[in-house]
């Protein structure tokens, strides 16, 4: 009696573990799916951030473009009337460099360029010369590098996500087919097979890092 009660227990035994294993997989599987989509956005939130601070690092270098532009017109006006010992040209343009320049061409010319040849070519190869932009323009720049690389770690973790709602569903596969076969042996591999895939999926939701 006891042998012709076996089958049965068995049976009910793998049923109620499938119907915990396919339960639980169901559950996990919705989860993988969030975070895979909410690490999709987080992507797309960086990939915009990054495009952003490359527009404004554009806009930046655009102005310190502009700067130099006419720090070198003014420049140029001034060496003209140097060559020419034209002493009125020559104070009239000083007085008009800018700001950001003249610190620049102060250190120039006590190199003494014109006896010096170790001394910078011009004012422009100073590191003292900073126009008004190319700092802010390196830093955006700066910002777009790291919005970019944490968009692309974001995606990776998206794809993990995906790669774990997969192999959940291989679980979800498994447990669905145990049942199918006559053999209690080859329904309780199934059964094996889709705790051990299970097991693994846990491992890699826990190891993963999630926004809540």
């Amino acid at each position: 009696m006891a042998e012709d009660d076996a089958p049965p227990r068995r049976r009910s035994l793998r049923e109620t573990v499938t119907v915990v294993v396919l339960s639980v997989s169901a559950v996990l599987t919705a989860w993988s799916g969030f975070e895979a989509s909410k690490w999709g956005g987080e992507m797309s939130i960086a990939f915009s951030r990054a495009s952003s601070q490359r527009i404004e690092a554009a806009r930046e270098a655009a102005t310190a473009d502009a700067a130099r532009a006419v720090d070198l017109q003014v420049f140029s006006l001034w060496l003209e009337a140097y060559a020419t010992d034209d002493t009125e040209l020559e104070e009239f343009t000083r007085a008009r460099f800018t700001d950001h320049f003249a610190p620049a061409f102060e250190e120039w010319t006590a190199q003494r360029p014109l006896q010096n040849p170790d001394a910078a070519r011009s004012p422009f190869a100073l590191d003292a010369y900073v126009p008004p932009g190319e700092v802010e323009a390196a830093e955006a720049d700066a910002r777009a590098d790291a919005y970019f690389a944490q968009a692309l770690v974001n995606n990776q973790r998206g794809d993990d996500y995906t790669l774990v709602t997969v192999l959940f569903a291989l679980v979800l596969f498994f447990g669905a087919f145990a049942g199918r076969f006559r053999s209690e042996r080859a329904s309780w591999t199934m059964v094996g097979a889709a705790c051990v895939l299970l097991v693994v999926g846990v491992g890699f939701l826990l190891a993963f890092p999630k926004i809540l």
